[in-house]
Order: C-alpha cells, then sequence, then structure tokens
C-alpha cells in the first residue's frame, strides 16, 4: 500500500486570488534525498499531471476553479512515486472563496439568442468537439509564460452572467478587449492550434493547446493566420480582431479552460507572467 503515514511532502498553492475561477500552482517538494518519478494529483473529480523539476524531489502542477466550484474547503490528493518503494500519497485542503460577479444585459442579432432551426444541428456538433477537446491534457515541459493578446486593457467581464435581448445565458467564461476591427491578435503562450475556423457563436475562432489540460479561445476574429496543428510561439500573431459570431461590435474574446474549468485568463497573466 502507499506510504500515507509519513509526511514527507510539503506541498503549497499560489493563486492571485483563492475563488471561483481562479488558476491555482500546486507545488509539491519531497524531503527525500533522491530525484523521484513521476507525479499527479487529484482534486474536483479531475487528474492533474505534476511536472517534475530538473535536478531536485519536486514537482508543480496548474489546478483550476471553475466559476461554478462551490466555495470552500476542497481536498488535493498527491501522489508521487519514490525511487524505491511505494508511491507515497498526501491531502492538501485548500479554501476555495465565493466571488461575486455582475450581470451584463446586451443585445444582438435574434438569431444568436434563438437560432434557426438549420443551425441547430451545427451548434450541438461544435459543443460536442469543444467539450471533448477540453479533456485532452497534452504533456508539455513548461506551460507559459503569458501575457494578454492585445495590447489594450481588458474589461474585467470574466464571470458576468449575462443576459441576450432579455434571456438569461451561460456565464461570460472570458475577457473582452475592444479593440478596432483588423488589430492583431498575439498568441499569449506557446502552443499547438488545436482549432482554427468559423463557429456559430464565436465566429473565426482560434483555440491553442498550452498542455497539461490548458487552452486558450481567441475569438469573433475577422481573419485566421494560422492552421490547426501549427506550432506557435508566445507573442506570435494568430489572427486578427474581428465583430464575427455573438459579438455586439469588434473586439477580442479570451477565454481560458484548464482541464474544462472556465477560469480567468488574467489570473494566468498574473500567475504566469514572463
Amino acid at each position: 500500500g502507499a506510504a500515507a503515514a509519513q509526511q514527507i511532502l510539503d506541498i503549497s498553492t499560489t493563486a492571485r486570488a483563492m475563488q471561483q475561477g481562479d488558476v491555482v500552482r500546486l507545488d509539491v517538494v519531497c524531503r527525500c534525498e533522491r530525484v523521484t518519478g513521476p507525479g499527479t494529483a487529484f482534486v474536483f473529480g479531475h487528474e492533474v499531471p505534476l511536472a517534475p523539476e530538473a535536478g531536485r524531489a519536486a514537482w508543480t502542477g496548474l489546478i483550476g476553479i471553475d466559476l461554478d466550484t462551490r466555495p470552500g474547503r476542497h481536498d488535493v490528493r498527491v501522489a508521487v512515486e519514490l525511487p524505491e518503494g511505494a508511491p507515497v500519497v498526501q491531502v492538501y485542503t485548500f479554501e476555495v472563496r465565493a466571488k461575486a460577479f455582475p450581470t451584463r444585459q446586451l443585445t444582438v442579432a435574434p438569431r444568436y439568442v434563438e437560432p434557426p432551426a438549420d443551425q441547430i444541428q451545427r451548434i450541438l456538433a461544435e459543443d460536442r468537439r469543444l467539450d471533448a477537446m477540453w479533456e485532452v491534457a497534452t504533456t508539455r515541459a513548461q506551460v507559459g509564460p503569458f501575457q494578454a493578446p492585445v495590447t489594450v486593457k481588458g474589461r474585467n467581464t470574466f464571470g458576468a452572467r449575462s443576459v441576450f435581448n432579455g434571456q438569461a445565458r451561460n456565464p461570460h467564461a472570458g475577457v473582452d478587449f475592444s479593440s478596432p476591427t483588423g488589430t492583431p491578435v498575439a498568441a499569449p503562450a506557446a502552443g499547438r492550434v488545436a482549432l482554427a475556423e468559423d463557429l456559430y457563436f464565436t465566429g473565426r475562432t482560434v483555440i491553442l493547446n498550452h498542455g497539461r489540460g490548458l487552452y486558450s479561445v481567441l475569438a469573433h476574429l475577422s481573419r485566421l493566420d494560422v492552421r490547426e496543428g501549427d506550432e506557435v510561439t508566445r507573442g506570435q500573431t494568430v489572427g486578427a480582431v474581428g465583430a464575427t459570431g455573438r459579438a455586439t461590435g469588434p473586439h477580442l474574446h479570451w477565454g481560458t479552460r484548464l482541464l474544462g474549468a472556465r477560469v480567468d485568463p488574467l489570473s494566468l497573466v498574473e500567475l504566469l507572467a514572463p
């Protein structure tokens, strides 16, 4: 069995705020002499891959606190493999604080609130495809650093309860940047293009896979400058600002998903700044 009794792991967390929608860095250091094997953490029903640090018995991982995570105490179960003997398993508890999100009223073309019947199958197919994408956690040696994709300051609309044409819809899972059409959009971090095409609600969209289950969604673009499968570096232009899809005017929507959790991109910029 696992050696649970010996508390030889020092576990800590770092975050902008331990609130709904934030990204948390999990640091695990083993008080053991030898460099160790792989590690994983289990939290919110997900396995979180832990990346080993070179030359020392330590690992780091990223945890996403979804918008709908209930406030209160949550356990992270950490399991690491030692060079000899059973794996070490330890439980670490952290507290998620509630966050108050605003409500915003928006007016858009009626087809984006009550889509025409001939578009329903397309919308459902796109939803299924994206839901499957968020579950794929590819390995990458380093995740980040992160920067904002445009130079203007983003409107802090993350988590806002959105009411379109008087009808309540899902909370806003991103940050909006008001920029003129044609403004270049940069990759916020290195990654691989998982999708670059026109989607019903988000218009011309680029989705970047940053590794370890972390994705960026760059939406409402006027043009696409990359193709699926391309490797991009941080700061590389991937498209341009537009108003395609369900948009009230030219702006960039930047959303991030971490193992499916809807997280605030600005918390990533703060946590994993260059």
